[in-house]
């Protein structure tokens, strides 16, 4: 049997699958960008762009473009009718609305621009440049962009807004809902809805870099999303003589491969795949199974769960200063893993995480080489999710309640963290 699960029409490395831009898009961000020359890097902290010189000129773009059919509209109050608050970003707020004029609901991400001088988010900019390329069942896709002028009575605010299609589930609080659980096949699906939503970025020369359940949506029809590209960026595959130098400050830590803890800058979708591994594995366990609280803490869990970190399983670990200078876990039997695995029961569910959490990136498996494993071709076979057993409203089931009410895989002491830039909680937040 000829193996398509992942196909939905395979697509080549090349720009010829992405549909083409929408006409406000490169004058969207020619004029948000100005004479700004992009770093090849994303900053450590969310950098702003000065678009502009004067408000006289940004005024005079909007009115040329107000009444042209293009990717956005000037006036969103006379177009969607806010219903409720959805989230809370970094830039601002996520408002679940519906068009005025057809009464289709869609998610309204609000992005605050706080006046000349700071100018337009880079985060917010990439996010814009690469949904407008991106378009795929498994990827939320970007509706338009509406615009606000700011006034006296918002403190004259100006606010950008991404119109984003609307999804009912968010796989994070999914899991948190008691006496409602995914069947494997429906598990099976998921997963492979997961993988080739990332098989069809990083064809595309596209990493997500902050993958985790709080950023998969799922529509009431079954069908997942990957959402929240803030971080995302694009990429070329390095060579010796030029490599990446990306931040390493990207990923919520749960979900953070090792090489970006040890402080890789050289990096590629393996990062994607990893968080994907994370995702997978919590689809089986209800909660994270790596749960650290600093850099160093995330290091001995991955150690404890996956094994130990030497040059054996990994010969190019050597070449971090951090792991020269950090202690890890002297004796590991693996019995931690032994954990979760038992914990999932499926034997080619073990043996595709297996592959996903290579702890050397170089032999993680890739989202094409995954959506052929026999994980999708055992009995039972992938099916359609049935949603209508998820009775909670999305927003109503919390991850917090999640996280703590559930017994961790590994009880470990908090350690010191390695001093390598990032400032981390312990939860879930968005670090950069």
């Amino acid at each position: 049997m000829l193996r398509e699960i992942h196909s939905f029409g395979a697509m080549a490395s090349n720009n010829k699958y992405l549909v083409n831009s929408q006409p406000f898009s490169t004058g969207f961000i020619n004029f948000m960008m100005g004479n700004y020359d992009e770093s090849p890097e994303l900053p450590l902290s969310p950098e702003q762009v000065t678009p502009h010189r004067n408000s006289v000129l940004m005024k005079k773009y909007m009115e040329e473009k107000e009444n042209q059919n293009e990717f956005w509209d000037k006036n969103i109050d006379k177009k969607y009718k806010f219903m409720s608050i959805i989230g809370r970003g970094t830039y601002g707020i996520v408002r679940k609305a519906y068009n005025i004029l057809n009464q289709d609901i869609v998610a309204v991400k609000e992005i605050i621009y706080l006046n000349r001088t700071e100018g337009f988010p880079i985060t917010a900019l990439r996010e814009v440049q690469i949904l407008q390329k991106l378009r795929h069942e498994n990827i939320v896709r970007l509706i338009e962009i509406c615009y606000t002028e700011g006034k006296k009575a918002n403190n004259y605010r100006t606010t950008f807004h991404l119109v984003l299609e609307f999804c009912e589930y968010e796989l994070a609080r999914l899991l948190g809902i008691k006496n409602a659980k995914f069947e494997l096949s429906e598990i099976k699906e998921l997963t492979r809805q997961l993988l080739n939503g990332l098989f069809y970025m990083h064809t595309n020369k596209i990493i997500h870099r902050d993958m985790k359940t709080s950023n998969i949506l799922v529509t009431k029809e079954g069908i997942l999303k990957i959402a929240d590209f803030g971080l995302s960026r694009s990429f070329t595959i390095p060579t010796k003589d030029k490599p990446n130098k990306f931040t390493n400050c990207v990923v919520t830590l749960w979900y953070r491969a090792p090489e970006l803890l040890l402080g890789e800058r050289n990096y590629g979708p393996a990062i994607d795949i990893w968080g994907a591994g994370c995702i997978i594995a919590e689809l089986f366990t209800y909660y994270p199974i790596m749960r650290g609280t600093s850099e160093a803490h995330q290091l001995k869990c991955i150690s404890f769960i996956r094994g130990k970190i030497t040059p054996e399983v990994w010969p190019k670990v050597v070449n971090y200063d951090l792991y020269k200078n950090m202690e890890l876990p002297k004796n590991n039997d693996g019995r931690e893993w032994k954990i979760v695995t038992d914990r999932i029961s499926d034997v080619q569910a073990c043996d595709l995480l297996e592959k996903l959490l290579y702890l050397d990136p170089e032999k993680r498996c890739d989202a094409n080489t995954a959506l052929d494993h026999d994980f999708f071709w055992t009995d039972p076979m992938p099916t359609k999710v049935k949603m209508s057993k998820f009775l909670t409203s999305n927003y109503e089931c919390s991850i917090t309640q999640r996280v703590h009410k559930n017994r961790p895989i590994v009880k470990q002491a908090a350690q010191k963290s390695i001093n390598n830039g990032v400032s981390t909680t312990g939860y879930p937040d968005r670090i950069f």
